[in-house]
């Protein structure tokens, strides 16, 4: 597996797009180019954030990238995403507009699609189909540009949890639903992988987020553009630069579990790994939720007894609460309502998904032990 690692001291065109035509030279992915080519390119823009805000991929990455496109001679581009919340024309312009997506057009197009299919799953998983967003099914080629960042309930996110943004809006939360474990969640987020099957994956790591993300958190410049076509055993590689353990992330470990992650297999070409790096701080979520770390040999009775023990729920600062109702309309488990302006929250039914904080624009929704 050919993972590329290059420096980008900044957000600056010529820059980033240097090492992008280094990547995309090293990985062959000329090859694969033709002029009738329908390239989808698939970011992270979870919510409406501005660039200089370390949460979705900044809009020079992308254009590098169309760049380097155009010059192969392919011509239809498309921009597709499913932020964190509706998924339709009003939305997404303002998506696009405050994540920096409008200064790329003409030269790609911002999806305007808000259709979606089911498609078929392989056998053998445990989700028979997914519903996905209709420009990834109608492309030929998908490149997966993320956003490196922690994640309070994934505990990091980069190239397969990116792919959660293919599955339409609001459907999401019900995702959260219907897997609520982060086991049972991690294999949908592999199985959904392994149904989009991306070609390129490019992880922006010129600035990366840590903390509490994947929109809470603070800046963590790592000064890096990765780029691979195996994207499992990329996120191993990524988490590593982070001085995060990849076994401890469970979409990490099951990918490597089940042979899609091949670590031993990495041939890293490019520039060198930065000596400097330093760990990055884990959200919330993991300081306090040390359930996971209790031994196999206790017994199910104690083991169940400590989860709920040491569960996590979120914790809503009313004096920053706003009642914008972002935290109501992401919530799987319908337990948040606006009233008098001000969310109110019910540790009944909670899932601990923390989609409440993730979606929070004033960041008024921390997290709180059970105990």
């Amino acid at each position: 597996m050919i993972q590329t690692l290059y420096h980008v001291t900044e957000y600056k065109e010529e820059f980033i797009y240097s090492a992008v035509c280094k990547a995309m030279d090293a990985l062959a992915v000329g090859h694969d180019m033709h002029p009738d080519l329908k390239v989808v390119i698939k970011p992270n823009l979870v919510m409406a954030k501005s660039p200089e805000f370390p949460a979705t991929t900044h809009p020079l990455v992308i254009k590098a990238v169309v760049r380097w496109l155009k010059e192969q001679g392919v011509s239809h581009i498309t921009l597709a995403e499913s932020s964190g919340g509706l998924y339709n024309a009003e939305y997404m312009k303002n998506i696009y507009q405050v994540c920096g997506m409008k200064q790329l057009e003409p030269d790609v197009t911002l999806n305007m699609d808000f259709s979606a299919q089911t498609v078929n799953c392989q056998e053998g998983f445990a989700n028979h189909s997914f519903h996905l967003i209709t420009p990834i099914l109608n492309a030929d080629y998908i490149i997966n540009i993320c956003k490196l960042k922690t994640h309070a309930m994934t505990g990091y996110s980069g190239g397969i949890k990116n792919l959660f943004g293919t599955i339409p809006g609001l459907e999401k939360p019900q995702m959260h639903y219907r897997w609520p474990d982060i086991r049972d969640f991690s294999r949908m987020l592999l199985e959904l992988a392994q149904t989009v099957d991306p070609q390129l994956t490019i992880i922006d790591a010129i600035d990366a987020m840590e903390g509490n993300g994947p929109t809470g958190g603070t800046s963590h410049p790592l000064h890096l553009l990765l780029a691979a076509r195996d994207f499992y055993t990329q996120d191993y590689f990524a988490a590593n630069l982070m001085k995060l353990d990849p076994m401890e992330i469970e979409m990490i470990k099951q990918a490597v579990e089940a042979g899609l992650a091949k670590p031993d297999e990495i041939e890293l070409t490019g520039d060198p790994i930065p000596d400097d790096l330093t760990p990055f701080q884990v959200p919330d979520t993991k300081k306090l939720d040390f359930s996971g770390g209790l031994p196999v040999i206790l017994h199910k009775p104690f083991v169940f007894i400590a989860t709920k023990l040491f569960k996590s729920y979120p914790q809503l600062n009313k004096e920053l609460c706003v009642g914008c109702g972002k935290c109501a309309e992401s919530c799987p488990a319908h337990i948040i309502k606006i009233e008098n302006k001000k969310a109110k929250f019910k540790k009944k039914g909670c899932i601990s998904c923390f989609c409440c904080q993730e979606m929070c624009p004033m960041k008024a929704i921390s997290v709180k032990k059970a105990l």
